[in-house]
């Protein structure tokens, strides 16, 4: 569960899902991901995080089915405004330039993007929350980078595959798999 980033600059591996795990922005076709409309819009927003927000440098990503995996780098963060709380009361929310708040207003953007286009969901398009995990070294990188670039081509055992019969794997468990290898 993520919380407050009180400003500390750094690479992150993110994680973002469709609610109830639905496929929602394209297919994967011979190890490939093909994006539909929505799978557009979640790219072109997705791109728009990196130019938007000065202190924001994307890495490496991929748009898979029902979910988003990224590398984002959090870049002259230095010291903020608010170190530590002054009074009783918690801040409502992520605080502002954070990985919360940017990944926030990504879920908030990409969401009203696609019902204006006329896709309209019953439901949230994007679950609670975010997985996310603090690269800290280059070995760490790599390995990522690499699990996000053939992620497509090993959909048939994602444990984010609706259809995937194995069973549903934590994210933690997923990141030591990715150290591992």
């Amino acid at each position: 569960m993520a919380g407050y980033d009180y400003g500390q600059a750094g690479a992150y591996f993110i994680t973002v899902c469709v609610q109830g795990r639905k496929c929602l922005f394209g297919e994967i076709v011979d190890g490939e991901m093909r994006l539909n409309d929505q799978g557009k819009i979640i790219q072109e927003e997705w791109l728009r995080t990196g130019i938007v927000r000065p202190n924001v440098e994307l890495d490496v990503f991929i748009i898979m089915p029902n979910h988003l995996h990224g590398i984002i780098n959090l870049l002259n963060v230095g010291a903020t405004r608010r170190v530590a709380p002054t009074a009783m009361r918690r801040p409502r929310g992520p605080m502002a330039g954070s990985l919360g708040a940017i990944l926030g207003q990504f879920k908030s953007i990409t969401t009203k993007r696609i019902k204006k286009h006329g896709y309209n969901y019953s439901s949230q398009i994007w679950q609670r929350n975010y997985y996310e995990h603090v690269i800290r070294n280059e070995d760490e990188l790599e390995k990522i980078r690499e699990y996000i670039v053939y992620n497509p081509s090993k959909w048939a055992t994602d444990p984010e595959n609706p259809e995937t019969a194995q069973s549903r794997r934590d994210h933690r468990d997923e990141m030591e798999i990715i150290l591992r290898s």
